[in-house]
């Protein structure tokens, strides 16, 4: 019996845009209930290869997972601790600099009504309005501190998962018609997004630690909440280090002065330059394999769908689906459009026109 129902091209993508819209709206709607779980899996990606590191030294399984456990719940309790104390403390202060604001801005208003320029204060409050972006930024901190609330069940998730691990080849081999290429195919996206992921952990910490130092020295308030934002928005690409900046630079704008607010400013640009532009694509080698267009694309797509946790985790998804698009032949055309630029071969390309 044919599979194909009589269904012209069209209609068939029809069919499947409309079951991609059911999929994303199911998704958005269970956000909730996705976003701990997704988490976990990556959680449990990363934490994979440590256990079977210590497996092989020959630590009892129930040891290497509980020491494996045990450093995941520590680093999510230091994490938890650090965010809370500070998000409460700058929560208390953000009234105190909203009415340094409302100076500032009137101020700015006399510096514009003496070059020339008359306007209005509530109109430049409408237009310039950092405290806005103040709390935005303590918004966004507590939607990401918000996650942690169900720091149990994405543990317990997470214990499952490193469980059920190290049978799963085996599952697979008895499910799958051609097991070896689906093994193959599934270790290789756990590398990739292993490999992505590690690398990312890292350069983020050192992000956080030089600019927690560069903010400490000229006396910035909470210094660590800005550290430990630039640290969880270097995992979101292109964008992240700059959104990462705006706070900590107008905070030091309204707690200090301008010259310690374009200091901040540079050491922003300096260590995201340093780390971010030059050490870590050389650490990564010949990068993601997506366009630049679908890294920012899927960093608001998995934003609106998941929150802020699927910023962090969009160029990870989308890695996923670019591999699974990949795997069958009808879907890689797509896949190919999701990757880099593709260079064309010198025979290929046309002569230039005589003359």
């Amino acid at each position: 019996m044919s599979s194909d129902l009589g269904f012209s091209p069209a209609a068939r993508f029809l069919v499947v845009a409309g079951a991609s819209v059911i999929l994303v709206a199911g998704m958005r709607a269970a956000s909730s209930l996705i976003t701990p779980f997704l988490l976990a899996v990556f959680i449990a990606v990363i934490a994979t290869p440590p256990l079977r590191d210590l497996r092989r030294r020959g630590v009892p399984n129930w040891a290497a997972m509980f020491l494996v456990v045990l450093v995941i719940a520590g680093i999510g309790s230091v994490f938890a601790i650090m965010i809370a104390g500070s998000l409460d403390g700058f929560k208390a202060s953000l009234p105190g600099y909203q009415e340094r604001i409302k100076m500032l801005i009137g101020d700015l208003a006399g510096w514009l009504d003496g070059i020339g320029i008359h306007t209005s204060r509530e109109a430049l409050q409408a237009y310039v309005d950092p405290a806005r972006v103040l709390g935005m930024a303590g918004e966004l901190v507590s939607g990401l501190s918000g996650v942690l609330a169900n720091a149990f069940l994405i543990l317990l998730t997470v214990v499952f998962i490193l469980l059920e691990a190290s049978g799963l080849p085996a599952k697979l081999r008895a499910a799958l018609k051609s097991p070896e290429v689906s093994t193959e195919r599934l270790q290789d996206v756990l590398d990739s997004i292993n490999r992505y992921m590690a690398i990312k952990s890292l350069t983020s910490l050192g992000t956080g630690a030089a600019l927690w130092v560069w903010l400490s020295i000229f006396r910035v308030d909470f210094a660590i909440l800005w550290a430990l934002l630039a640290s969880l928005l270097n995992f979101v690409p292109t964008i992240g280090s700059m959104l990462a900046a705006i706070p900590a630079v107008l905070l030091a704008l309204v707690q200090i002065d301008v010259q310690t607010a374009v200091l901040v400013a540079i050491g922003y640009l300096i260590v995201n330059t340093l780390i971010g532009s030059i050490l870590e694509p050389r650490i990564m080698g010949q990068g993601l394999g997506l366009s630049t267009l679908v890294v920012f694309v899927s960093l608001v797509f998995w934003g609106w769908v998941l929150g802020p946790v699927g910023m962090f985790l969009s160029v990870p998804l989308t890695m996923c689906l670019k591999i699974a698009l990949d795997a069958n032949p009808q879907t890689r055309p797509i896949a190919i459009m999701l990757g880099p630029e593709v260079r064309e071969p010198q025979e290929n390309r046309s002569p230039p026109p005589a003359g």
